[in-house]
């Protein structure tokens, strides 16, 4: 059989420079996925955008040949005409990006962009276009497509985003899909449903896919063939089970030995201290009004009820769910940054045995105080510093808010925070654009250090990372959490990162706590439907242990289909009963 696609000998360069992707060779059969790993800046990117044709407008290919063998035809598709790659383009090959806000337009309508799609290169009226482009949300896992068709991009969350793109890229049915990054910004219930929607595609118009991706995971329950790259050159190729089972390249062995997995056997906990909490969420509710269309009453909708955590200094609580549970809006809550519903409580106790700050109630005198003992460290470090500003200026700003020491005080505190996290005090003078992902992230972590917190809120702070740079920020955050005496409340939808770093983790499944346990109760005696479903979601860098999907479809669904003892609806939902020592679960008794 003829390969669907062949890149042979891709040289891609910018400017003057030396190739930044060196003699790059790999096919791809019909029906079949083949998987591109490797850390940022390997080139992986770069190499899928060329088969498009679309390369940013600087960079230049030095040679190469992409052969495209489709319907009896045979096409170099560096070689063809603007018109007719515009043709294939989301056509013959589709593509996923992986920065979804990015890619759509922020002026038009979900519907009307998918839809696109069928008009340009199907010819579909209107109505048999948008027929078609609901099934296909349907599909991709939305619970209201006709929502979603009229609903613009901001209005949704990243993860139901991501789920547009990938229903833009695959309402088609393409011959070949790209798909860079695709489901990184989803939590792993939803990421395990689409990787099932890609293969079940797969299955039924017998669609070639290149994963570009650094989940070793996800190859492994996706991926025949792999291919690793590293600083634009192939280090390795093979089948999955080849490459997975016995790499044989020095990087690969790296690269696999720095991915997260739940341990097959618990880890020993921390030694237990006398109660000493720092952080108390009591009852807490949160309730928001979102405008309706046309002369529609507005509509209620609740994001946290009757939540109650407990974070105890020193030590770290993870927030674990899917996109949409709460998870984010507790967090806001805890910093002060949204208040609670009439009833709930927040409290802040700085010092041990000291007295209590009431988040929810702080006079300005409390706040500046309070904002000086708790930071966060959000998701995305490139938002979270200002292009325009020198890291100099970043990481001395909340100092100078503050009126800590004097301008010379702030450049050695500046210095030495760069040098705790690991970072070259040199670096001061250069702007966020000259660092990599890890590196802002880093960035981000000694920004929030320099005002000496007791508190650390981390929002996903490792979730757009690749494996090798996410498993330096979990040890560099131990390491700050140790040396410093901090206490974080850990937000992320990762169970392999939160079961490395978590002494308590509380699952949470729309706006209510269903879980909560040590990890080495939790993640080893699941009592919850959807605590079970989560774990079982986990993808895992072995080919024998795909994921269970059905396990996933059963607790993932719909609270009011799930087991007896655990169901309940959007009125009611059964009490948080303790079934041993520190196990929490909400079920009905």
């Amino acid at each position: 059989m003829k390969p669907l696609l062949q890149v042979r000998d891709l040289s891609i360069g910018f400017g003057t420079a030396k190739p930044v992707v060196r003699d790059v060779s790999f096919e791809v059969m019909p029906g079949e996925t083949l998987a591109l790993v490797g850390e940022s800046g390997s080139g992986k990117t770069l190499t899928c955008r060329s088969v498009l044709r679309i390369l940013p407008a600087a960079a230049r290919i030095d040679s190469g040949v992409i052969q495209f063998n489709c319907g009896g035809h045979s096409r170099d598709l560096l070689t063809e005409t603007r018109r007719n790659i515009r043709g294939i383009r989301g056509n013959q090959i589709s593509m996923i990006f992986q920065e979804p806000m990015r890619s759509l337009s922020p002026l038009h309508r979900l519907g009307d962009q998918v839809a696109e799609v069928l008009r340009l290169h199907r010819n579909m009226r209107p109505a048999a276009a948008k027929a078609c482009v609901l099934e296909t949300f349907e599909r991709v896992g939305f619970p209201d497509p006709a929502r979603v068709w009229r609903s613009y991009p901001f209005e949704m969350s990243g993860g139901m985003r991501q789920r547009a793109m990938i229903a833009m890229a695959m309402v088609a049915k393409p011959e070949l899909l790209i798909a860079d990054e695709p489901t990184t910004a989803l939590d792993v219930t939803t990421q395990a449903q689409v990787l099932g929607l890609i293969k079940d595609l797969q299955k039924e118009t017998g669609m070639a896919v290149i994963l570009v991706t650094h989940d070793l995971g996800v190859v492994a329950n996706m991926a025949e063939q792999v291919v690793v790259m590293n600083k634009g050159r192939v280090m390795e190729r093979g089948p999955a089970p080849a490459v997975l089972g016995a790499p044989a390249h020095g990087y690969t062995k790296k690269l696999f030995a720095a991915a997260p997995v739940i341990p097959q056997v618990a880890a020993p906990a921390r030694p237990e201290t006398a109660e000493d909490l720092i952080l108390d969420l009591r009852d807490v509710c949160k309730t928001y009004t979102m405008r309706a269309g046309g002369w529609s009453k507005p509509m209620a909708v609740t994001a946290c009820h009757k939540v109650n955590l407990s974070l105890q200094r020193g030590k770290t609580l993870a927030v674990v769910g899917e996109s949409g549970s709460g998870k984010t809006t507790c967090a806001r809550m805890a910093l002060g940054a949204e208040l609670p519903d009439d009833g709930g409580q927040v409290l802040f106790r700085p010092q041990k045995d000291g007295d209590p700050i009431k988040i929810h109630a702080m006079s300005s005198a409390d706040r500046i105080q309070f904002q000086r003992q708790a930071q966060m460290v959000f998701q995305d470090p490139y938002s979270s510093l200002s292009p325009r500003m020198r890291i100099g200026q970043a990481l001395t700003e909340p100092m100078d808010i503050h009126a800590i020491g004097t301008r010379t005080d702030r450049r050695e505190k500046a210095a030495e925070m760069l040098r705790w996290v690991g970072l070259d005090p040199s670096m001061l003078s250069r702007y966020p654009h000259a660092f990599s992902g890890g590196q802002r992230q880093r960035l981000s972590i000694a920004r929030a250090l320099t005002l000496d917190p007791v508190l650390l809120v981390c929002d996903e702070p490792t979730s757009a990372l690749d494996v090798s740079v996410q498993e330096q920020i979990l040890t560099l955050l131990e390491d700050i959490r140790d040396r410093m005496g901090l206490s974080y409340l850990f937000i992320s939808h990762d169970l392999a990162v939160v079961a490395r770093i978590a002494d308590e983790v509380a699952v949470m499944r729309q706006g209510v706590i269903v879980e909560q346990a040590p990890p080495d109760t939790l993640f080893y005696n699941p009592r919850h439907p959807y605590t079970r479903a989560l774990i079982a979601a986990q993808p895992e860098p072995d080919v024998n242990r795909p994921i269970d999907l059905n396990l996933v479809a059963k607790g993932a669904g719909k609270p009011s289909n799930w087991p007896e003892a655990f169901r309940f609806d959007g009125t009611s939902a059964p009490a948080l009963i303790e079934l041993e020592p520190g196990h929490k679960v909400r079920c009905h008794v």
